[in-house]
């Protein structure tokens, strides 16, 4: 795999196969919601680990960049090639598992918004994240999705930086879009605080 630029890197980050593998997980699984309408046990969490599983991946990416083993130009194309893979439209598989996938897909976009801002440099390191919050709040109240997107965006560059959030203020966002992106920087957040291994040169085998 190769960036434009001439980068040369020993394994694919993610595949489609990948991602494949864990859509099969959740037709094996038979997911459904239970009475409290929130998932549930062994079915639910895997929806968590394709989350985690795919941010991981793109933590690599960034590792590598600040490493300075892949440029920027080619971690933003690898990020691209992995949202490409994990917001495709799938095949229907159950009602209740496709709300859980859309949901998932939403969550990820703020996520690769993230990722994408954090390497481009497209963010302004003393901004607020509790103010940004707020700002993408009021984008999404306009219906200015755009602006919204691009808010959420510079909170995960800055999560990414290593800015955090307030517990407060996450309370405080109402159900919407931006609530659901912020779940996905919220999972990058997650996973920058457990473990580092996404930082390690070992190979990948790409199974999950």
């Amino acid at each position: 795999m190769a960036g434009k630029d001439g980068d040369v890197l020993h394994h694919d980050f993610y595949t489609a196969e990948r991602w494949n593998n864990w859509l099969n997980q959740v037709k094996e699984s038979d997911f459904k919601f239970e009475e409290s309408d929130e998932p549930q046990g062994k079915e639910g969490a895997i929806f968590v680990n394709m989350e985690d599983d795919i941010i991981l991946a793109c933590l690599k990416i960034i590792a590598k960049c600040e490493k300075k083993q892949v440029s920027p130009e080619s971690a933003l194309e690898y990020v691209a090639q992995i949202r490409d893979v994990a917001l495709a439209e799938i095949d229907s598989i159950s009602e209740d598992a496709d709300l859980m996938i859309d949901s998932l897909q939403t969550s990820l976009i703020g996520s690769f918004a993230a990722c994408e801002c954090y390497l481009g440099g497209d963010y302004d390191e003393k901004d607020s994240v509790d103010d940004l919050v707020k700002v993408a709040l009021e984008a999404e109240a306009s219906d200015d999705i755009e602006i919204a997107l691009a808010t959420v965006a510079e909170i995960g560059a800055l999560i990414l930086k290593g800015n955090s959030f307030s517990d407060k203020t996450m309370e405080e966002v109402p159900y919407g879009l931006v609530a659901e992106w912020l779940d996905g920087i919220e999972s990058i957040s997650a996973a920058m605080v457990g473990s580092d291994s996404y930082k390690d040169d070992e190979e990948d085998d790409g199974k999950n």
